[in-house]
């Protein structure tokens, strides 16, 4: 049985696979977003929980409503 007050971490491809997203935007948003930060390190790889799965998932939305609303008239 899980414990309910135990967080599951991720890796950055598991992040880009969820969202549907190619891994070079989430990537990048993890890059140049300082507020997002990993929950931990394994060796190289940096684990995110859930709010940051969050986090990364509103900064392409953003990015994407900006790119349409520039595209329309």
């Amino acid at each position: 049985m899980k414990n309910p007050t135990t967080t599951q971490l991720i890796t950055t491809g598991v992040i880009a696979r969820q969202l549907g997203e190619p891994l070079h935007r989430v990537t990048n948003i993890l890059a140049t977003r300082q507020h997002i930060e990993p929950r931990a390190k394994a060796g190289t790889l940096r684990l995110y929980n859930s709010e940051a799965v969050a986090m990364v998932r509103h900064e392409l939305n953003a990015i994407d409503a900006r790119r349409h609303k520039g595209g329309r008239s």
